[in-house]
């Protein structure tokens, strides 16, 4: 059994590298984490604003609402509570005209349906299993999931897995606002297209006149999903090199068949465009010829604007961006670039411009001829990312222990590639979840659990750190929290907090570890529950690099609420995960 208080030692891995996760500090009495928030806010923001949001006056939201709210430190307005239903099928897909592919699509599009809801509603989304042989569970991507863990999402982990012909209601509150995605967190499914993208709206940090909503991007594979992740996890090569890319579910092929995504557009307005990298294994920079994006938000946290010719996002990452139409009525490349630092896409190998058209209203409908600027290769998060509304992190904060992130190679099973921390891998146990043992009161969690108990509500401090022969950036994704970026860098921490930043510090939920360096983070442990925290490259998860965070464990069963749904699909997992039941075994995390 590997079950450790924060201050044991750590490791992650699958073929080589070393991270490391540190202890609990003490430094803040339980009252005064959300205090601390919100005399930050008080003393350094105007008062929560009274207008109406509309084209210019976007910071607006409602009475005693505004850009100014710090929404982790005061609940959300009164919403009103939005339904969706989704279903999962097999089915095929042919987005890039290179040919049908059997997929898991919600339903039957892709990507998915886009969510939409307001700050402070509450969703309620029924999701139903329709796949012939596997189990599912959606994920909602960045949403806090504040006083409801058992919404999150992730078989073995939050839930069992949804069984074939079931059902599944999660509810929970939109106490944050912006651009999102959901996507099943049940093993290597959401590359066969088992995902959708979410917008809870709110006010925003610069002004426009329309939304364009969601704009997703993802690489493409001919093979099917399952099948390269078996062949990541047996490979001595690296992982399968994708065929494609897609922007909103389309793209052109190396053939020069398919389509491009149009965004339409009327000139002398402003649009505000969501950037959502929801790749398998793909880091994309983006840009947009002769028009510079204005920022305004990183993942879901709103940040102080600012202006950009091109951005780096790594999977999981989220921007808003504001574009200015004020060019000639043409038709222009939204490009977008491959992170060959980390990764390759068979589209390089052409002349085929990747990425979709800003189409102005009134233009022909011809391929752009428009230039642009010159597109980032590299694997590296975006700097100076200023949240609007400041918190600060205790200077106290300093680890007493490192997690290190190892990996290794079982030679005796096929060349099996496992990610391990402290050398061992997490892999999922679906019919008996964390949260249930957690809930019981046992300690048992199992032997590649990687349950890291955090006891007290007070700020915590983890550093991961890079120690392997293949340095690789990973894009790392934590549950149920924005985390606090102090630092990061290349080789390894020195220990000093000389250069860290612990005055509103770039806040979100997906950060990348440099490739051969480490990535300093602290969160307050104000949400009881189990979160896990994972790379978000598909085939690392797994492969078992993910950690789960115990959140405050006593506290857990008082503050989830009802268990109703989370025992009914137990109870239905349990009767169809039997032997001979079904076609297949769990070999990878489950993740």
């Amino acid at each position: 059994m590997l079950f450790k208080l924060a201050a044991c030692w750590l490791s992650l891995g699958t073929l080589a590298l070393t991270g490391a996760i540190p202890r609990e500090a003490q430094t803040l009495a339980p009252s005064r984490v959300f205090a601390e928030r919100q005399a930050a806010s008080s003393t350094t923001q105007v008062a929560d604003g009274a207008c109406t949001n509309g084209p210019r006056t976007r910071n607006c939201w409602s009475n005693g609402f505004s850009i100014a709210t710090d929404f982790d430190a005061k609940a959300p307005p009164a919403g009103k509570t939005v339904t969706y239903n989704l279903e999962i099928t097999n089915t095929t897909l042919n987005p890039d005209g290179g040919g049908d592919r059997p997929v898991m699509l919600i339903n039957g599009v892709f990507p998915g349906p886009v969510i939409r809801a307001s700050w402070g509603d509450t969703l309620v989304v029924h999701v139903k299993n329709s796949l012939e042989h596997n189990g599912t569970g959606i994920h909602w991507h960045g949403l806090r999931q504040l006083n409801s863990c058992q919404h999150d999402g992730v078989p073995g982990v939050t839930e069992c897995p949804i069984a074939p012909g079931k059902s599944r209601q999660y509810v929970f509150k939109c106490t944050q606002f912006g651009t999102s995605w959901y996507h099943s967190h049940w093993s290597a499914q959401y590359s066969e297209g088992t995902l959708g993208t979410l917008i809870i709206d709110g006010p925003a940090t610069a002004n426009y006149d329309e939304d364009l909503g969601t704009l997703p991007l993802t690489e493409w594979y001919y093979t099917p999903g399952f099948t390269l992740a078996e062949q990541a996890q047996h490979s001595q090569a690296g992982p399968p090199r994708p065929d494609n890319i897609l922007v909103n579910g389309t793209h052109v092929n190396a053939k020069g068949s398919g389509k491009y995504f149009k965004m339409k557009v009327k000139k002398g307005k402003k649009y505000r465009v969501r950037i959502i990298n929801t790749s398998v294994d793909t880091t994309f920079s983006v840009s947009m010829d002769k028009h510079p994006f204005t920022v305004i938000t990183s993942d879901f946290v709103p940040i102080k604007s600012f202006v950009a010719d091109q951005l780096t996002i790594a999977i999981g990452q989220r921007y808003d961006v504001v574009i200015n139409a004020n060019q000639a009525v043409d038709n222009y490349w939204f490009r977008v670039s491959i992170g060959t630092a980390c990764g390759s896409n068979a589209m390089t190998d052409t002349d085929i411009p990747l990425g979709a058209i800003l189409q102005y209203e009134g233009a022909s409908d011809s391929n752009p001829t428009s230039t642009g600027v010159q597109m980032r290769t590299t694997c590296t998060d975006e700097t100076g990312l200023v949240p609007f509304v400041p918190n600060s992190v205790p200077t106290s904060l300093v680890p007493q222990a490192e997690m290190k992130l190892n990996h290794s190679i079982d030679v005796n099973d096929n060349f099996l590639f496992r990610w391990t921390i402290d050398g061992t891998p997490m892999i999922a146990d679906w019919n008996t979840p964390s949260l249930q043992t957690a809930i019981s009161g046992s300690n048992d969690f199992g032997e590649f659990s990687n349950v890291y108990e955090m006891n007290s509500n007070n700020w915590y401090f983890w550093w991961i750190q890079t120690t392997t022969f293949i340095p690789l950036p990973h894009p790392i994704h934590l549950h149920g929290h924005d985390f606090y970026i102090l630092g990061s860098g290349s080789g390894t921490w020195d220990g000093s907090t000389t250069g860290l930043n612990f005055q509103n510090p770039t806040r979100r939920d997906v950060a990348t570890l440099p490739a051969g360096g480490y990535l300093l983070l602290a969160f307050p442990a104000d949400n009881p529950g189990l979160w896990v925290m994972h790379c978000h490259i598909a085939w690392h998860a797994g492969q078992g690099l993910s950690v789960q965070f115990l959140e405050r464990k006593s506290d857990i069963k008082g503050s989830i609420g009802s268990l109703s749904e989370f025992n009914k699909g137990c109870d239905e997992w349990k009767d169809y995960w039997v032997p001979g039941n079904h076609p297949y075994n769990q070999t990878d995390s489950g993740l």
